[in-house]
């Protein structure tokens, strides 16, 4: 039997364990612990990895949050799913989108069995079985082991901690008066004493307790218990006791005699008759989309919240279904609720609530339940007049009765509460385009947010609409039109009849009116229609934001990158960051801007468009010029905040000065700096581009220029040459001289690290020019030192002596510390190479003192891998292996994944040489996966090194050593 072939068990009530079989397993650190229970009390449903990010951190999660978790859960495969790519087991932590769920029976989890039988106990007590009930209940609270989720860190596990003991407090109080029910007076008296003090606002204990001590024969007793039961109340809240306490108090003191002891095993009343049902059975449902298709997923979240079986529910289950306008919320919950129909027979109530409809006029709640009170059946004379009474009445026919609730376009919580019933049994289906928090939090709904659809459902939908046939003529214009609707359900669905509305149109052609239409949402009308409008449906969410609100969306119609910060926002509107966050919270929980990351947002495709429609259409273009300054201008003197930490001691651009309202952040670590460069990475490239095509030339050079140790440290060598090459041809065309030299250096660099050295050599020979010319020997010294670098790559290694020994003079006559250092590391590179060994070492030697006395780790890490080379071909394999050692580590300390990749191939050469070709093959490896992660060039090297035969010929010593000077 394979391991994965013996079933896992897990516990929750208690600390959090796990068994595969009768063996325990390791289920790693807290935080790791976390993770797993995060995922497994969501009961098969999967968690995105915000939701996890959230629930172990917080609002304060560590910078590289989400990678932390990916590893907590590569872990957790490890432990619950040995051998499973060797024999093809089951997998228990499967990824779904951009989160993961837990994969496992019912029964594997105590809190699951626990529930079950504290359901099933509740059920039989309902069908007047207190006897059989009993056994279920103590088996029920013997799952618990002491305090739940006992030992886990993190927010999600202190919510659900306290909901669990609520939990087990509530069927306490059940197996509790199920004893009382079977006479069991005595027996329960000390223990809900104890339960009592422990608890003392819960009135249902109190309750209790009075009345096991009045049939005890203790009614002094029991009175005194209440006394203090009301003094606490009204000492602690200010409040007089509940109805049930009060009425129960009153009987005592009456010696009611329907109180007395109830005899042992008695079975309860049979419950009171079911009212009679409705005059009518309503059906209220509109008619099912015959075009339905697709969001599998969803679906599958959805029909979870319902028994299996078609077993009545034990609880009113309420599913939020929530989304921005076009999305497809009506057409899921439609399909939903005919799919689930027939398992509520007394009918389905349907309303639509208006909450964000064009005319202004929202359903208000007494409005609603006065259409549902005909429904079913209650004469208009009938039904009282305030809102309270009511709402009393529409649960009262609700009352033991199975009927599904669509409340459809909810503005928010308050609207839809008074629609609710009261009793178990029934279904409510609420959609929204806000929320709904208060609905959860409140009431226990089940969130469901839609996003856009995935590719694959996205071509069903068209094919079910427009034909597979067709389609499948041309599938690079149906992938177009799919694309350039951004997956949006509502443009897909107007694309489409527009398609089915000339049969002898080329998907092509309609494709092509799409793209011309870009940037504008005209393709997208239906026509005098406003529910199939794109523009429309969009505009009745933002005509109900806040003008501050609607003014922020407006703005990030501005931004040009894939996602953005807070602290951008803030930027970009010109706020401090408290009031940033509440209009995006303001944005959030009306689904025009979506929170996929902690702290990161983004717009769907399609609202960009709107909102760069709106800003363009309502502010005045100084207003938006000042905007994409602030935002420009934040990112420049961010990156630049970067730089005293991952290149600490080199000379900086010059910067212009900050607009008023910009805060640019602030760094204290160099791993923070890193990961802040990373996860802004695709904003930074994109804010290049923006400056150049906006005017800011000034902006779109000196980017790249405080970027080139970041885009160097990650081997993120495209966006390097994108971006230098964007900043240099707009200094260019602005004639700013000072940008063209800075481009030339920068584009140079990119372009001797893609291998392009003439390329490279042409561009600083220009750039030193430039320099001269302007009189700035800073930049000639960094021209004269990168051409000797270009030279050194290009194997023209008197040239590159002749140059990298010019710029050390003119280094040290600067003062440079940072070119120094640089200078000396190239020219013992040179000297290696030229196999001047003592040349080199001495240089190397002198480079190592300078540069930790001016903290350069960056090139330390450099210099020692060029002496392991340098004794490496001395034959000296012990030297040399102990050198690329300590390369390694001083790469690691800064994160330079290239350069301790490139340390691995050394360090795997003479493994080989030395005979030890297991270890070689070993760090062969590491490199391949390093240079894979990057997507760097070098990553073929690699794999030739693990392919080529023993013995062969081994790769020319020196070859390819990790050049110190960049831009």
């Amino acid at each position: 039997m394979n391991a994965t072939d013996i079933p896992l068990r897990f516990a929750v009530l208690g600390p959090v364990r796990a068994w595969r079989g009768e063996q325990e397993l390791d289920l790693g650190s807290p935080q790791q612990r976390a993770v797993l229970t995060a995922l497994l009390l969501r009961g098969g449903r999967p968690a995105t990895l915000g939701e996890l990010v959230d629930g172990v951190w917080g609002e304060r999660p560590p910078a590289a949050a989400v990678s932390v978790l990916r590893t907590y859960v590569s872990r957790l495969r490890k432990v619950l799913e040995p051998g499973r790519n060797a024999a093809g087991g089951h997998r228990v932590v499967v990824s779904v989108g951009d989160g993961y769920l837990v994969r496992t029976p019912r029964d594997a989890l105590d809190l699951t069995v626990a529930r079950e039988q504290a359901a099933r106990a509740r059920a039989l007590r309902a069908e007047g079985d207190p006897s059989a009930a009993a056994g279920l209940l103590h088996a029920a609270l013997d799952g618990w082991q002491g305090t739940a989720l006992a030992g886990i860190p993190g927010p999600l596990a202190e919510a659900e901690r306290a909901r669990l003991d609520e939990e087990r407090l509530a069927v306490l109080e059940c197996r509790i008066e199920n004893d009382l029910d079977l006479g069991r007076h005595a027996e329960v008296i000390a223990e809900l004493m104890s339960l009592t003090r422990a608890h003392p606002m819960k009135e249902e204990l109190s309750r209790l307790l009075m009345l096991a001590l009045y049939r005890s024969g203790r009614q002094a007793d029991a009175l005194t218990v209440y006394r203090t039961a009301r003094r606490t109340l009204v000492d602690q809240l200010g409040i007089e006791p509940g109805t049930a306490l009060r009425e129960l108090h009153d009987r005592i003191l009456a010696a009611d005699g329907s109180l007395g002891p109830v005899p042992p095993r008695q079975r309860a009343e049979p419950p009171p008759a079911r009212p009679p049902a409705p005059a009518t059975r309503p059906a209220q449902l509109p008619a099912d989309l015959p075009t339905f298709v697709g969001r599998h997923a969803e679906l599958d979240r959805v029909r979870a919240l319902l028994p299996e079986n078609g077993r009545t529910p034990t609880t009113v289950v309420i599913g939020a279904i929530g989304g921005m306008g076009g999305i497809g919320k009506t057409t899921l919950a439609v399909h939903w609720a005919h799919e689930v129909a027939d398992r509520f027979p007394d009918g389905q109530l349907c309303v639509n609530l208006r909450g964000f409809d064009p005319t202004g006029t929202v359903v208000a709640p007494g409005e609603a339940i006065r259409v549902f009170l005909d429904a079913l059946g209650v004469p208009p004379a009938n039904i009282p007049a305030g809102l309270e009474a009511q709402a009393a009445l529409y649960r009262s026919m609700l009352a033991e009765r199975r009927v599904l609730i669509l409340l459809d376009n909810a503005r928010d919580a308050d609207q839809v509460r008074p629609l609710l019933p009261g009793s178990p049994g029934s279904l409510v289906i609420v959609t929204s385009r806000s929320r709904l928090t208060g609905l959860v939090v409140g009431e226990g709904a089940f969130p469901l947010t839609l996003d856009q659809l995935p590719f694959s459902e996205a071509h069903d939908l068209l094919a079910r609409r427009i034909g597979a046939d067709r389609l499948a003529a041309e599938p690079e214009a149906a992938d177009e039109i799919i694309t350039r609707c951004a997956r949006l359900p509502l443009a897909l669905a107007i694309v489409a009849a527009h398609a089915v509305g000339h049969p002898g149109f080329p998907l092509a052609t309609i494709a092509e009116e799409v793209r011309e239409c870009h940037g504008s949402l005209d393709a997208f009308t239906g026509g005098d229609d406003l529910t199939t409008d794109v523009r429309a449906v969009f505009s009745w969410s933002y005509r109900a934001l806040s003008a501050p609100a609607a003014r922020l969306f407006r703005l990030l119609g501005l931004h040009s990158g894939p996602d953005v910060s807070a602290p951008a926002v803030a930027a970009l509107a010109g706020l401090q960051a408290r009031e940033t966050r509440s209009l995006l919270a303001e944005l959030i929980r009306a689904h025009l801007v979506i929170e996929r990351l902690p702290g990161r947002y983004s717009l769907h495709d399609l609202l960009r468009v709107y909102a760069g429609e709106r800003v363009r259409a309502e502010d005045p273009p100084e207003e938006r010029d000042r905007a994409v300054e602030r935002l420009l201008a934040w990112y420049l003197h961010s990156a630049d905040a970067t730089c005293p930490l991952i290149t600490p001691n080199r000379s900086r651009v010059p910067l212009p000065d900050l607009p008023p309202s910009c805060r640019p952040l602030e760094f204290t670590e160099h791993e923070q700096a890193l990961d802040w460069c990373e996860s802004e990475r695709a904003n930074l490239v994109s804010a290049v581009h923006q400056a150049a095509a906006c005017g800011r030339p000034d902006l779109a050079w000196r980017l790249p220029a405080v970027l080139w140790g970041f885009f160097y440290l990650r081997s993120h060598l495209r966006d390097w040459l994108d971006t230098a090459q964007t900043g240099l041809s707009a200094a260019r065309a602005a004639g700013d001289l000072p940008g063209v030299a800075q481009g030339l250096s920068d584009t140079a660099a990119a372009l001797r690290f893609v291998g392009r050295i003439d390329e490279s050599i042409e561009h600083q020979r220009e750039a030193l020019s430039l320099y001269r010319r302007l009189g700035d020997l800073a930049g000639r010294s960094r021209a004269v030192g990168n051409l000797g670098d270009a030279y050194l790559q290009a194997g023209r290694l008197e040239e590159s002596v002749e140059y990298s020994r010019r710029a050390l003079a003119i280094d040290r006559a600067l003062g440079s510390v940072w070119g120094e250092g640089i200078m000396l590391t190239n020219l013992g590179d040179a000297y290696q190479r030229l196999g001047r060994f003592q040349e080199a070492v001495s240089c190397l030697e002198q480079a190592l003192t300078v540069l930790r006395a001016g903290d350069n780790r960056w090139v330390e890490g450099v210099a020692l891998d060029i002496l392991g080379t340098v004794h490496h071909r001395l034959r000296r394999h012990d030297d040399a292996v102990a050198y690329y050692h300590r390369a390694l580590e001083t790469h690691r300390i800064i994160a330079n994944r290239w350069g301790e990749g490139h340390s691995l191939s050394n360090l795997g050469d003479v493994q080989l040489d030395a005979g030890r070709e297991e270890e070689a093959r070993t760090s062969w490896r590491r490199a391949l996966e390093i240079f894979v992660e990057l997507g760097h060039p070098d990553a073929e090297k690699a794999r030739e090194r693990l392919t080529r035969p023993p013995g062969r010929a081994r790769r020319a010593a020196g070859e390819g050593s990790a050049s110190a000077r960049t831009a």
